[in-house]
């Protein structure tokens, strides 16, 4: 394939997870909203707005299935428009209830996208090229948050909720028949080729590399998911000014995750970074926990240092699944590390939210610290070269 043709593919690869991303992780913008608008309290909207992470657990794995064996073009595409009919049921449903459950099924479907492709940029990507490349495809989670939250606050407050989720309907919707145009799926090992690899599940490291991402989600969702929402309880800003802080937050982030490819293309490690980065996000989330508590202005500037720390490493971890998974089980692997990132993010905020409820931004603030540290150890640092068999090399393009 020309070196065109593929940086095009990248493109409506990041578009496609860009659109997914507004309400699978843009959700929380509309956190005041809801809370004003339903009468929920924080726990109860921290749920709602975790409800699309639900859908992407429950099929995460079996969509990467589909995607190793039938090929990662329609897998996308079919995605993008269940996700786009769930997101107009949601828009016509009343109470929260409903409106979470319509929330589940555009996650089970948005699912397909996160599965499906980075195994396409991959697939087009040597070796030596691939962190840039997945740093660039994965910029799309802080893009569609930024997306959302200069769009989702303002049309709640002039539409209502229901109104403001057709915009995300309509861009998944779009982007859809993009993808059906324009994407080609990568070379992949011959069915005979495939039965005889064996499952590098059987060696320790995917397994710890899982944990690591599971760990460090937690740090990213406490900043994305519960900003917002300090910003206008505890700040007293205008939820429509705090979406544009947060908006230039996310693309700081997403600029930071170019940067962590870049990084470890040049090191020739993704690991290694993931536990610096992983050491910088239990730092930065003892900062904020420590300039709300002693009422200090610089914990906005701590905040969106926050936005691009603890969004770093997800690239980096991306890519070395499916390195280390190869070709024939991209696929699946990258679909249980999402799984098991999205029970994270599902949980984080219902559990981070009640917490703070209880006892305060601070403290809150800081037990999400705990869990980098966590990842820093976790981390398979050592293992990271001789766990990638030749027999799991991606094939040739």
């Amino acid at each position: 394939m020309t070196g065109i043709r593929r940086w095009v593919i990248l493109v409506v690869g990041l578009s496609a997870q860009a659109a997914t991303c507004v309400f699978l992780y843009g959700l929380p913008m509309l956190v005041p909203q809801l809370r004003s608008q339903l009468g929920l309290s924080l726990a109860a909207a921290g749920a709602v707005v975790g409800a699309p992470a639900v859908g992407l657990i429950l099929t995460l794995i079996a969509w990467g299935a589909v995607a190793d064996r039938r090929g990662e073009r329609l897998v996308i595409a079919s995605g993008l428009g269940l996700a786009a009919a769930c997101l107009v049921l949601a828009s016509l449903v009343r109470g929260p209830t409903a409106l979470g459950l319509s929330l589940v099924l555009a996650g089970a479907g948005g699912a397909s996208v996160n599965a499906a492709s980075g195994r396409v940029v991959l697939g087009w990507f040597a070796a030596h090229e691939r962190g840039l490349a997945m740093g660039l495809r994965q910029t799309a989670q802080p893009l569609g948050v930024a997306i959302a939250a200069v769009t989702l606050p303002a049309l709640a407050h002039h539409v209502g909720i229901g109104r403001a989720l057709l915009f995300p309907a309509g861009l998944c919707l779009l982007v859809a028949v993009v993808v059906l145009l324009v994407v080609a799926d990568p070379p992949r090992p011959a069915r005979s080729d495939r039965a005889r690899l064996r499952s590098p599940y059987r060696a320790a490291t995917l397994w710890q590399l899982h944990a690591t991402s599971t760990l460090l989600v937690v740090p990213q969702f406490a900043i994305s998911g519960f900003s917002m929402a300090y910003l206008v309880a505890v700040r007293h800003w205008d939820p429509v000014a705090a979406g544009r802080v947060l908006f230039a937050a996310q693309l700081l982030g997403a600029a930071g995750r170019v940067g962590a490819g870049i990084w470890s293309d040049r090191v020739g490690s993704r690991l290694t970074p993931i536990r610096q980065l992983a050491v910088a996000s239990s730092l930065v989330m003892l900062g904020v926990a420590a300039g709300d508590a002693l009422h200090s202005s610089l914990v906005i500037a701590v905040l969106v240092a926050g936005a691009v720390v603890t969004v770093a490493d997800n690239g980096l971890a991306f890519t070395a699944v499916a390195e280390i998974a190869g070709s024939a089980w991209a696929g699946r692997a990258l679909g249980a590390q999402n799984t098991a990132q999205n029970v994270a993010s599902a949980l984080t905020p219902p559990v981070l939210g009640a917490l703070i409820g209880g006892h305060g931004y601070p403290i809150g603030f800081a037990i999400g610290a705990v869990f980098p540290l966590l990842a820093v150890g976790m981390t398979p640092v050592r293992s990271e070269r001789r766990s990638a068999p030749a027999a799991a090399a991606w094939p040739t393009r």
